[in-house]
């Protein structure tokens, strides 16, 4: 994976835990799409999206 690809997923992540704080959203199809980009990001650098973007 690229790593234009790596920042598009990551742009997604944040795009979506925002979505999620918000009211009237579906929240379990927002978790499940989350979970999908952490396990793609986990996959291709062996690293936990969360921890990455702490730093």
């Amino acid at each position: 994976m690229k790593n234009s690809e790596l920042k598009k997923l990551i742009s997604q992540y944040k795009e979506l835990r925002e979505k999620k704080k918000k009211k009237h959203v579906d929240s379990f199809k927002i978790e499940e799409a989350l979970k999908e980009i952490e396990h793609k990001y986990f996959h291709e650098t062996g690293r936990t999206l969360k921890s990455d973007l702490i730093e």
